[in-house]
């Protein structure tokens, strides 16, 4: 049988209607999840797997937990499967965001070219002292997740977060000493820098109880947020972090492409990801992301070259967009000045549906 986008797919215990994911797209549209959320995921949920934006491992309350529930009951009633995807920002977190706490990076190296809105740029981050704080929140709130009803967990060390700073060596010069025979090292050897998301992964699994639960996301070719390694380190670097991830049985490991227009300090480093790293996923469901077409992905999957797609933009302005695909009808165009709340596009009427819930399916 020739295998299509529109087949079915089997994470472990889980199985997928299809083979359409939707990426995590950070829409800024509220704190606590609420019933406006809930709305967005379940006109998405023709999506055989569904990502969240996301989220912060850091402790945030039962409000949280009960404003996901009502995310996961809606995408759930509408027969798909959901995905939270942890999320710890590092050092391209600000403090005047976080009540005065400082930034955290492997060390103190700040990003560049970064900004926010209303305050200046990226500020150098404090050395995290004792990495395995950071490691043991990621069990915590996989935790959580179980409690608020998610299907499973994605680690996100992609993006020039966290556990992307570890594994750059331009992010994380750590040369740490070891003081007990033990210790482990956070900083230096590819093996070293790789350590951080595994741990973070292993702690995942601990926290849902179940490996076949937990997946993790990469981003080996860098570009965003400053990050990117050249590919006589990078290649090493993930070529071990990916056959030591491969033996945990994860659900699926997704690896995002270098997407140029997203690179924005010219940092990143093009490499065909297929080539160079695909063979070493043997034991784990593969998932590429990184500006794919529906012809591209279809192509791939239909190869076996990847197990399923991950789509961001056509997500956003085609909340049916699986369903258009196959049935080939035409997309709605994206109009990019709504995809996050802004006073400059917003007028006194608008509320946060303005580019979020508004999009009509194709028969509508």
């Amino acid at each position: 049988m020739t295998v299509s986008l529109a087949s079915p797919l089997q994470l472990g215990s889980i199985s997928l209607k299809n083979r359409f994911v939707l990426a995590s797209l950070t829409r800024n549209r509220g704190y606590i999840p609420d019933d406006l959320n809930a709305e967005y995921y379940r006109q998405r949920a023709g999506a055989g797997l569904l990502l969240t934006e996301c989220t912060a491992v850091e402790p945030m309350g039962s409000e949280q937990i009960d404003g996901w529930k009502k995310v996961t009951d809606a995408v759930h009633g509408e027969g798909s499967i959901i995905f939270v995807q942890l999320w710890h920002a590092g050092r391209l977190a600000h403090p005047a965001l976080h009540s005065g706490q400082p930034n955290v990076g492997p060390s103190a190296v700040g990003a560049k070219g970064g900004k926010f809105r209303q305050l200046p740029g990226y500020v150098t981050p404090e050395t995290i002292d004792d990495p395995q704080y950071y490691i043991d929140l990621y069990r915590v709130a996989a935790q959580n997740v179980k409690r608020a009803g998610f299907d499973g967990v994605e680690i996100h060390s992609a993006s020039g977060f966290l556990p992307h700073q570890f594994i750059d060596s331009t992010a994380n010069q750590r040369t740490d000493k070891v003081v007990r025979c033990d210790a482990n090292l956070w900083g230096g050897s590819n093996e070293n820098r790789a350590r951080f998301p595994f741990e973070a992964v292993k702690a995942a699994i601990e926290g849902f109880g179940d490996a076949s639960r937990v997946a993790i996301k990469l981003a080996p070719s860098g570009g965003w947020n400053d990050m990117g390694d050249p590919e006589d380190v990078m290649v090493p670097t993930y070529s071990h972090l990916l056959t030591e991830l491969d033996k945990l049985n994860l659900a699926y490991i997704q690896l995002v492409r270098h997407v140029p227009v997203f690179d924005f300090t010219h940092r990143g480093t093009p490499l065909d990801l297929l080539k160079h790293l695909r063979p070493l996923v043997k034991n784990t469901r593969f998932l590429l992301n990184g500006d794919l077409s529906s012809t591209e992905a279809a192509d791939l999957v239909a190869s076996g070259t990847i197990d399923a797609a991950v789509f961001g933009r056509p997500f956003v302005a085609n909340p049916d967009f699986p369903h258009r695909v196959m049935n080939e009808l035409p997309l709605a165009p994206l109009n990019f000045a709504t995809i996050y709340p802004s006073p400059v596009n917003w007028d006194a009427n608008d509320t946060w549906a303005k580019g979020y819930t508004d999009y009509p399916a194709y028969e509508a």
